[in-house]
């Protein structure tokens, strides 16, 4: 077996060896427990979020191009940030911006109205390219119209998760909570953008913890109750990242209780919240707690459910490539690779843009033969010549 072939799980195994260190050892490092660690090791759990195998390669004190197992980088890794990324950056990092005379409220409500629904579309290049300004302008307009500048930093910080950004994207929903101040329900829509960005870096404590408090502070009623559900969700993922099934259980048990009274009409936070999003989230969860079998038994059920096809397009992809991992965990190369092909279908930037879906792709690569469509993918995202 070549190193390529080899699971990511025994690639960890025998890097710890190397280094000298117990399971224990790692786990503690990690702030994970040694039962997670043994499941990694094992191949029970995948290794299939980029910033937690990062995370581990700097624990090991080894590039995270070694654990999966690529003898070259993918082109992004050569490239740097996805283009536009630094325009971001440094319209997040200007704080000396001239004061002069605003852009009307009307205008970048507008504008904002374009750049969400271009997200949802996942065209994130288009997104990317919109948000410098986008920012400039809200920021304009912090003192008068704050809900425009939180939306302008929580699109920012969604698309930033997207593209690998996650401790940029951090910032972007940091400031979104911070600018929605003493309005709790604003707040707490800027807190859904913080759990995922929290996730994404691997802190699912944290997530949790700031979820949960966000949620409390939310009395779910018609006006508040998408909102209240989606925190309710960034809580159940975060505790499945923690491997608290029981609290999953009781999260989303309560979501799926709100979603049950939740009409629908319009959702001027953009969560996406209701029924269908319930039973994805317990898809998802099932997914990151390694109850891998329960989660296609599930997949296989909500996908028929009715509301799938209206969900956005980002989301729809977004969650395929989470329904992709677990096909991946029970070994089913070809109801992953069917996943895949999907999500390229439904979205193809989500799949072709994101680090996450190349760890995916570049383990479904390595079966002989690989799924069909996964080598059209590998070669598309850099990982084949």
């Amino acid at each position: 077996m070549t190193s390529g072939d080899e699971p990511i799980g025994r690639r960890v195994a025998r890097w710890r060896v190397r280094r000298r260190m117990t399971q224990q050892m790692l786990a503690d490092r990690l702030g994970r427990s040694k039962s997670w660690m043994d499941k990694v090791e094992r191949g029970v759990r995948t290794l299939d979020r980029y910033p937690v195998i990062q995370e581990i390669a700097a624990v090991l004190r080894v590039d995270p191009l070694v654990l999966l197992g690529e003898d070259r980088p993918p082109p992004s890794a050569d490239a740097g940030p996805p283009d536009g990324v630094d325009g971001i950056r440094a319209a997040l990092a200007r704080y000396d911006r001239e004061p002069g005379r605003p852009v009307p409220a009307g205008e970048v409500e507008r504008h904002l109205e374009h750049a969400w629904l271009t997200y949802q579309h996942a065209h994130y290049a288009q997104v990317v390219r919109l948000l410098p300004g986008l920012l400039d302008a809200a920021q304009g307009l912090r003192a008068h119209a704050p809900e425009l500048l939180v939306q302008a930093y929580r699109i920012t910080s969604s698309v930033l998760v997207k593209l690998g950004e996650a401790d940029l994207g951090w910032l972007a929903a940091d400031r979104a909570v911070a600018v929605a101040g003493g309005d709790p329900v604003l707040a707490a829509s800027a807190v859904v953008s913080i759990g995922q960005a929290l996730r994404a870096l691997g802190r699912d404590r944290l997530a949790l913890a700031a979820a949960v408090a966000a949620a409390r502070r939310v009395v779910p009623t018609p006006e508040t109750s998408m909102v209240h559900g989606a925190l309710l969700i960034q809580a159940a993922l975060a505790a499945a990242g923690c491997g608290d099934t029981r609290r999953v259980g009781e999260l989303t048990a309560r979501a799926a209780d709100i979603a049950a009274r939740v009409g629908a009409g319009d959702d001027p936070y953009r969560t996406s919240f209701g029924p269908v999003a319930v039973e994805l989230a317990r898809v998802v969860a099932a997914v990151e707690s390694g109850d891998a079998g329960e989660a296609v038994r599930r997949h296989e059920q909500a996908i028929r459910r009715e509301g799938w096809r209206r969900l956005p397009a980002e989301y729809r992809a977004a969650y395929l490539l989470d329904a992709a991992r677990g096909y991946l965990q029970i070994g089913d190369l070809r109801g992953a690779g069917r996943m895949l092909v999907e999500a390229d279908g439904v979205a193809p930037a989500e799949v072709r843009a994101r680090p996450l879906a190349r760890t995916v792709i570049a383990e479904l690569a390595r079966g002989r033969p690989a799924p069909a469509g996964v080598a059209r993918l590998a070669t598309l995202v850099g990982l084949t010549r």
